[in-house]
């Protein structure tokens, strides 16, 4: 398993190094600069703010001082928050991001579990049927479509929840609703669909005929079995909350992470975007190997 662990550590390098290189040239193929503002500077102002980042060196030049930087644990200044470097304004977005990521993923896996077991015992009943539907119009459903519609309808018409910000507990139940509604319908099929086929083995064939009760063979011997693919789905799962919040922070006006790279990204903020970026390639990597060995913890007949 260590060594497993190792190898898989030592394939994140190439893909981490072709996501910076990918992601440092399109940002600077978009069109605009960093300090491209409504009113003109200077060309003497602008000249030394060039010089000031080494914007003015040939754009190779730039990549390699960037990999150097990288490679010393430096991400380097923020072109828009001249006070603060992008390792300060990673620092302070993600706990928010991670909050809000952690409970969306963990409302996933609560509601979407069990709504799937329920759906697999009652199979090919109105509450499996209904399930599923309920299930089929969240996939549908974008969560920037989503989103609107629920500051619409609990904030502004019935005025439940807060419609945005951060002050308390209670503006966070919104965006979390919305970052989970799809991985609840996601989660919920995966877990109908494997629960229905492991009570069918012929293990829980053998726990029935031995007279236990279905408690304990759904607790004891169904559940650990069907959970398997949804823990293997954690990965994917957890990359489209990552992705997700980066919409759904800025709808809710949230101060995350992915508030913090949209607002780089509408700045040519590059070394924010570029930050952000590899910080997020290098959070789903960590998270898809935690996830593969605890795949194998579930499932003993995995073998890495």
């Amino acid at each position: 398993m260590l060594g497993y662990a190792l190898r898989r550590a030592a394939t994140a390098i190439p893909t981490l190094f072709l996501l910076v290189t990918l992601a440092f040239f399109l940002i600077r193929l978009a069109p605009g600069g960093p300090f491209d503002t409504e009113r003109q500077l200077p060309p003497a102002i602008e000249a030394n703010l060039q010089q000031r980042y080494h914007l003015d060196e040939p754009l190779l030049q730039q990549y390699g001082q960037y990999l150097w930087g990288i490679a010393r644990g430096d991400f380097g200044p923020s072109f828009q928050y001249p006070d603060l470097t992008v390792t300060q304004l990673i620092a302070a977005g993600f706990p928010v991001s991670f909050t809000l990521g952690g409970c969306a993923m963990a409302l996933a896996l609560i509601v979407g579990v069990g709504f799937g077991a329920i759906a697999a015992i009652n199979q090919n009943g109105a509450v499996d049927y209904g399930v599923m539907t309920v299930a089929m119009l969240g996939i549908s459903m974008p969560s920037f479509v989503l989103a609107p519609l629920l500051i619409l309808w609990l904030a502004v018409y019935l005025g439940w929840l807060p419609a945005g910000g951060l002050e308390s507990w209670r503006h966070f139940i919104l965006p979390v609703i919305t970052l989970a509604a799809v991985q609840i319908a996601y989660i919920a099929r995966l877990m109908r669909g494997s629960l229905i086929e492991v009570l069918s083995a012929p293990f829980i064939r053998t726990a029935r005929a031995k007279g236990l009760p279905m408690r304990v063979i759904f607790l004891r011997h169904a559940a650990p079995a069907a959970l398997a693919p949804v823990v293997s789905y954690l990965g994917p799962a957890t990359a489209g909350i990552i992705t997700g919040s980066v919409v759904i922070e800025t709808i809710f006006g949230i101060p995350g992470l992915g508030r913090h790279f949209v607002n780089g990204a509408l700045n040519r903020d590059y070394t924010l975007v570029l930050g952000v970026v590899l910080f997020y390639g290098l959070l789903v990597i960590v998270l898809n190997l935690l996830v593969d060995l605890l795949y194998a913890w579930l499932d003993p007949r995995v073998k890495y």
